[in-house]
């Protein structure tokens, strides 16, 4: 009978003929992927021109309006607790 090492070769040798067989399509699925990966990083580079400034809307919220007086640093006022 076979002992384990020969089980696991003939596994790893069987494993091989089957991934022979799909080896080119895993190799084209991979250029096509590495391709779209490209594409997408150029064109979200191209979208963020480093010449133009981009623009966050907001809104302007002054000092005697807001509940929080404090120094504006995020710290809470340690009455407030």
């Amino acid at each position: 009978m076979f002992g384990l090492s020969e089980l696991a070769i003939i596994l790893i040798v069987v494993a091989a003929v089957l991934a022979i067989k799909k080896l080119p399509e895993l190799t084209r699925s991979a250029g096509k992927s590495a391709r779209i990966l490209k594409s997408e990083a150029r064109a979200a580079r191209d979208a963020d021109e480093p010449g133009t400034p981009r623009v966050i809307q907001g809104e302007t919220v002054r000092r005697e309006d807001h509940p929080d007086t404090g120094t504006g640093t995020g710290s809470q006022d340690a009455s407030r607790g």
